[in-house]
């Protein structure tokens, strides 16, 4: 329908916005003035006026760094940590005397470290560099003059070219819609990009441009644009073009914005008005919020109090040091005489023993710097990139018919999802499938449809009466009727009586025929022809709507070509007993918005009769009824509450005739409300329309079903298991779903509900009072009442283990949020087995969102789809968007993104709780290898008289934290897995390891330090006992500090591996090859480094090859300790598991066993998962057999 021309029509008088009627009033008149100083000249960019006007390049740049930046903002970054501030500070001092060692080894550890995580961000920032040279590098055709159009990339763009737009195309900047392939110079734009909208958008240029069809028509095209400045503002534009001394207002209506699309439309002129970095979409682009993970903020609490316990023992130690110190002189006696203390430097002269101090304790605080993992940051966001990539390619989370992998959009949460305490999730499009199917409808009050919705079917295992004997056969198997005939997306209507045109026998044939005309006409929908088919399919602004017109089509009414002013048939004639054509003058579009709840249109028929079709929310559209319209209300309205039960979305059909003076009447106000630029032009508008939609005659109502997603109600049974409460946040309202909690088993029989509504018969008493403030007033004291008399209700509910719901609409969900009762709301909410908070709006959901995150303290986690759902996303300590058919917006303000709500089950209960149990047990490693080599240090200043001598070479002390235990604990971090992901799904409890956070609790922070501490202790202990006077060679040769050391080191990098090896539940051959790797690297390096020259080697050289090596003692006493050091872990890690074991230990144990398969065994585990607060329908069969057990009891006695 894009192609041929068509004969010039007013589209404006149609659809309501303004086609270029307007004067300049209102905002317009501030053109010129502040914030409305943009002028851009039209196809006239070289003129001068155009070049000393310095706008922007339509060059975009996305990335966090340039060239020029990158260092100072890197460095910037990386020194906003404390800990790496803390080791630049030693790095500077190493290069003074009071370093304990080389400042080489001292540095290279830390540029080795920072170069790590800012090669990491330079890998980010060249992924981003790369799609905007794709971007900037798009190609458009650009007017250069002479009415010739060359191809330019979108980067070359100005502001004042001409471009012209081809169908399917993003536009490459803010563009004023010049004209069309349309002669109507109107064309449809997709903004799904911008607002997540998947509904087309109609823009018409104005009439003065309207007819610039033709390329070589721009040969002589000047014009100026006044306009606003670039702002954020999507929805709004103010401007006025001059052309051949004739000035035009300019509206949005007239505005085309970056990475819309142009779709349904051959292509389209436009002139640039906004480029690169002004234009809307980038203005709107704003770094989203950063989140950290609670055991991040826990680890930054944990280098906090290591810096406290380095501190300490620098300050105890210079104390001591001073104090030995100033009595090595003692009136002129030296006591250590040996140390020359007559003839010393300022660092050990017993008369400035205070100075001495002073410097010995900065000379510590660089010692002692090994307690501070270097490398624990970069190593955490090495592990959470590579954790991030599993989640990426599990299959089992790819969604082959959108061809949708998971994504992590940030790796900074993983754990996180491990810890998950609360769901807050959207319904349509989350736990529905927003793939809308026309089931059922009540035409002349009789209701027709004999499919059976899944809500049905759990409100008959609620009301004990299988629907399913409705449509079962002989062998008591379900018929399945459309397995005759093809599937059709959006249409699930099962009912001989009107299919297949059998209609027409019907004895209210004639109100069948105009429902069924009211719906193939009442909509915006826009059809596309199948070129090899010859099929139509449909372009509709919601899957609703779609399932209206596709119904309309299957019952005999298809809607087959749309013009601007015209909408054409083939009906089905009752009369003739075919199809005919007929074409609908299309007049005037009443357009669907929320606060009128409808969407009619005027049209004239072929006999010439005005007509208004109406289609909208039952609340609205009965009170518009008109006395003789009336005839099936009462059946209506019952067969609307049965669809609404059944948890289907109605809408009420209705229709009148109108007369030629009061439609000529109407459309000259609706003309001019169209046409007012003034602020309140939509009120306008819908005045006019208020007073024409009155006086219905009633047709019928439609009953669409949004369908469960597969797997919906198995994920949220396996979530409640796992102890995880879900609420629900929805827009629909209370009956729906309620209903659609039965579906998904959020609710079940026998389970109280407390609603909280505002339709009280004492709400609507007060409604009727009129005096606002009283009302509101009264209003809150009502709901605060409600909310008292379900506390009340959760009291009685504790003493006899019951579970409870609670139901909440969205007026008194606004009271319950106020500062002076949402705690009192929240105390009810989190009592409650189930939280529906239904006709909630956007702003509600991010509210609850964060009154939930924030006062309970516990992590929240929020699923959508939608725009609507992103501040929820944003606010919540986890977002997932759900890519399904509502836009990206979601998406791309999630952290992380799958294709169906299904796969959160194995998001949290397998990745989530993988994730929180390695990276727990790698940073409470990280703690205990580094306070294990850091104490050695410190037990050696003890027995050196804290003199700052170092226990090891300069280069072992660097090389530790780098190669010698680094790479084991990245292994651990990313391969470990305690539980496979069968038996994590098998038994769900164990994700509460994470919420109650147990693998990263105080307890066993503490406990992992404390071990640290007693290695270390036996460590040095043995080593310096065993070695002191003890002959080492052959020659009878005593052990130095060089021999010392080594043996020293030697049994900390086997003690810290083999404690590795001891901790992971699951090997890999690259988890062997770090850890075995790890030590045999160290002895490869003494022989290496000590062969070098003895400048470079220091006290290494030749250590291990001539002392360590041939000595059968270092090799017995490494043994040794290395037992001696595992033995209290191994005796700890014994009783443990034997008397006190974690559930992740009772499930090691069944799978060791062999009774992974035992189902009684199994089943005992399991139990613990249920409560009595448990949802779900595996505890929905429970609590129905419980009270089966009671019944056959009580019949018994």
């Amino acid at each position: 329908m894009a192609g041929g021309r068509r004969k010039k029509q007013h589209f404006g008088r149609i659809h309501a916005f303004t086609c270029g009627k307007a004067s300049f009033k209102g905002e317009h008149s501030l053109i010129g003035g502040p914030g409305f100083s943009r002028v851009v000249y039209c196809n006239d960019t070289d003129c001068f006026e155009a070049s000393v006007l310095s706008y922007n390049s339509n060059y975009v740049r996305t990335t966090k760094y340039t060239l020029a930046t990158f260092f100072p903002k890197s460095l910037f970054e990386q020194f906003r940590r404390v800990a790496n501030l803390y080791f630049l500070i030693c790095a500077i001092l190493s290069f003074t005397p009071l370093s304990p060692y080389s400042a080489l080894s001292n540095v290279l550890p830390l540029v080795v470290v920072m170069g790590a995580t800012m090669g990491k961000e330079v890998l980010e920032d060249w992924r981003r560099k790369k799609q905007d040279i794709e971007v900037n590098n798009r190609k458009v055709k650009v007017c250069r003059g002479d009415g010739v159009f060359d191809i330019a990339k979108w980067k070359d763009l100005k502001v004042g070219d001409i471009v012209k737009v081809e169908k399917d195309e993003f536009f490459p900047a803010d563009l004023i819609l010049l004209s069309s392939s349309y002669d109507e110079a109107i064309c449809y734009v997709e903004t799904m990009n911008l607002d997540g909208e998947t509904n087309l958008k109609l823009k018409q240029a104005l009439d003065a441009t309207s007819n610039l069809h033709e390329d070589s028509s721009f040969q002589n095209f000047k014009g100026i644009i006044k306009c606003e400045d670039p702002n954020a503002n999507l929805y709004s534009f103010v401007g006025g073009l001059q052309l051949e001394e004739q000035q035009y207002p300019l509206a949005p209506q007239q505005l085309l914005l970056r990475d819309s699309k142009l779709r349904n439309t051959d292509f389209i002129y436009g002139v640039v008005i906004f480029t690169g970095h002004d234009t809307k979409v980038m203005q709107n682009s704003t770094a989203p919020r950063s989140k950290r993970s609670k055991i991040e903020k826990r680890m930054d609490k944990i280098v906090y109090f290591l810096f406290f316990i380095l501190v300490l023992m620098s300050f105890i130690g210079s104390i001591f040091f001073g104090i030995s110190t100033r009595e090595d002189l003692e009136n002129g006696r030296m006591t250590r005489w040996y140390l020359r203390p007559d003839d010393t430097t300022i660092y050990y002269d017993p008369k400035r023993a205070p100075v001495a101090a002073i410097l010995h304790f900065l000379t510590a605080l660089m010692l002692y710097s090994y307690l501070i993992p270097i490398s624990l940051y970069v190593s955490i966001e090495i592990v959470k990139v590579l954790q991030s990539s599993f989640i990426n390619q599990d299959g089992k989370m790819y969604y082959e018919e959108s061809d949708t992998p998971a994504r992590a959009r940030t790796s900074n949460l993983n754990e996180e999802l491990g810890q998950v305490d609360t769901i807050l999730s959207d319904k349509t499009g989350t736990l529905t499938s927003n793939s809308m199917e026309f089931i059922k409808c009540s035409i002349a009050g009789t209701t027709y449809g004999r499919g059976i919705t899944e809500v049905e079917r759990a409100l008959s295992w609620r009301k004990g009466s299988p629907l399913v004997q409705e449509v079962t056969g002989e062998e008591g198997q379900v018929e399945d009727p459309t397995e005759a005939r093809p599937s059709i997306k959006g249409f699930n209507f099962i009912d001989e009586r009107i299919t297949n045109g059998n209609w027409i026998n019907e004895p209210r044939a004639d109100v069948i025929q105009k429902f069924l005309r009211l719906l193939a006409i009442c909509h915006t929908a826009i059809p596309e022809v199948d070129e090899e088919t010859g099929r139509i399919s449909y372009e509709a602004e919601s899957p609703d709507e779609a399932a209206f017109v596709i119904a309309a089509r299957e019952l005999g009414f298809e809607f087959y070509e749309r013009t601007q002013t015209s909408i054409s048939l083939r009906e089905l004639d009752p009369n003739f007993g075919k199809k005919v054509e007929r074409s609908y003058k299309l007049l005037n579009v009443l357009e669907f918005s929320s606060s009128r709840k409808r969407m009619s249109v005027i049209v004239r028929s072929e006999k010439g009769k005005l007509l208004l079709l109406s289609k909208g929310a039952d609340s609205v559209m009965f009170e518009r009824l008109a006395k003789n319209g009336r005839e099936f209300e009462a059946q209506t309205k019952e067969h609307t509450n049965e669809y609404a039960d059944a948890g289907l979305r109605t809408l009420v059909l209705a229709y009148r005739e109108l007369d030629e003076e009061e439609y000529h009447e109407f459309n000259v106000e609706f003309t001019e409300a169209k046409n007012s630029l003034s602020a309140d032009r939509e009120e306008l508008i819908e005045e006019v329309a208020e007073k024409i939609e009155k006086d219905f005659i009633l047709l019928g109502a439609t009953a669409v079903e949004d369908k469960l997603q597969n797997g919906v109600p198995e994920c949220i049974d396996k979530l409640a298991q796992a102890g995880i409460k879900i609420w629900v946040l929805t827009g629909d309202k209370m009956e729906t779903a309620i209903n659609i909690g039965f579906a998904c088993s959020f609710l079940r029989q026998g389970m109280k509900q407390i609603i909280i509504s505002s339709e009280t018969p004492e709400t609507k008493a007060l409604e009727k009072a009129g005096d606002k403030s009283a009302i509101a007033a009264a209003f809150k004291a009502n709901v605060l009442r409600q909310i008292n008399e379900g506390k009340e209700s959760l009291t009685t509910s504790s003493e006899n283990s019951e579970a409870l719901a609670l139901i909440i609409d969205g007026k008194s969900l606004t009271c319950a949020l106020e500062d002076d009762v949402k705690d009192v709301f929240l105390e009810l909410a989190l009592g409650c087995a189930s939280v529906i908070c239904c006709r909630s709006s956007p702003k509600q959901k991010a509210l609850v969102t964060r009154l939930v995150k924030v006062r309970t303290g516990k992590t929240t986690l929020a699923i959508g789809d939608g725009a609507n759902d992103v501040g929820m996303l944003q606010e919540a300590d986890i977002g997932i968007g759900i890519s399904g058919v509502e836009g990206m917006q979601a998406v791309m303000s999630s952290d992380i993104a799958i294709a169906q709500f299904r796969y959160l089950e194995r998001l949290l209960l397998v990745h989530g709780h993988w994730c929180y149990k390695r990276i727990s047990s790698m940073i409470c490693y990280f703690f205990y290898k580094n306070i294990a080599f850091g104490f050695t240090l410190f037990y050696f200043e003890v027995y050196a008289s804290f003199s700052g001598q170092v226990a090891y070479n300069d280069w072992y002390l660097s090389l530790y934290n780098v190669f010698f235990t680094s790479l084991p604990v990245i292994a651990l971090g990313v391969f470990d897995q305690d539980v496979t992901a069968k038996l994590c799904l098998k038994f769900p409890l164990l994700y509460q390891e994470g919420v109650q956070n147990v693998l990263f609790s105080w307890f066993r922070i503490l406990g992992w330090a404390l071990n640290g501490v007693l290695s270390a202790t036996l460590i040095f202990f043995f080593c310096i006992r065993s070695m002191e006077h003890q002959a080492f060679r052959k020659g009878g040769e005593v052990v130095g500090l060089e021999i010392l050391g080594t043996t020293m080191y030697t049994c900390v990098v086997w003690v810290v591996n083999c404690q590795m090896a001891l901790s992971i539940n699951y090997f890999t051959y690259i988890q062997h090859l770090f850890i075995w790797g790890g030590i045999i690297f160290w002895y490869i390096f003494l022989l290496g480094y000590g062969a070098m020259d003895p400048n470079i080697s220091t006290t290494a050289y030749k250590v291990f090859i001539e002392a360590c090596a041939p000595a059968p003692f270092y090799w017995l006493l490494t043994l040794f300790v290395l037992v001696a050091s595992l033995i209290p872990y191994f005796i700890y890690a014994s009783i443990q598991l034997r008397f006190f074991p974690l559930y992740h230990q009772m499930i090691q144990w069944i799978r060791n066993d062999g009774q992974s398969n035992d189902p009684e065994f199994c089943d005992m585990v399991r139990q613990r998962s249920l409560r009595p607060t448990t949802v779900g329908f595996t505890a929905r069969f429970e609590a129905s057999s419980k009270r089966f057990g009671e019944k056959l009891e009580g019949v018994h006695s």
